[in-house]
């Protein structure tokens, strides 16, 4: 199982970035997919998710801003990122296959990626 982040750098406040995740080794018929991130001096957050069945959520903080999407073909997840404000400065982790039922967090995931730096500033 390999999980390779791509895509982060630095853009100006109100910018855009998409970011990539190539995949090796999941089975998505059975491994919610998710992107994470994490502030220097916080804890890793839940972004977005994309379950089994297409269905996704999102962080109240990137609602109407963020999408999640995959690429069931390339195996490729993909978080487009739209109107990036500063709070969204952070190593974006993309995360796969919960390891068990229940509220959504880092600790529930068995596989991660190495992160991705993203940084928005003015």
């Amino acid at each position: 199982v390999e999980l390779v982040e791509s895509g982060g750098g630095s853009v100006e406040i109100g910018g855009s970035l998409k970011l990539s995740c190539a995949t090796a080794g999941i089975s998505f018929q059975i491994c919610t997919m998710a992107w994470f991130r994490q502030a220097p001096g916080e804890e890793r957050e839940l972004v977005s998710t994309f379950d089994t069945d297409d269905s996704t959520t999102y962080a109240d903080s990137v609602k109407g801003r963020f999408t999640i999407s995959l690429d069931k073909t390339e195996k490729v997840l993909y978080l487009q990122m739209n109107n990036l404000q500063s709070d969204d400065t952070a190593t974006y982790y993309c995360a796969a296959c919960k390891l068990r039922s229940g509220p959504v967090n880092a600790q529930i995931f068995a596989r991660w990626g190495q992160g991705t730096q993203v940084i928005v500033s003015s």
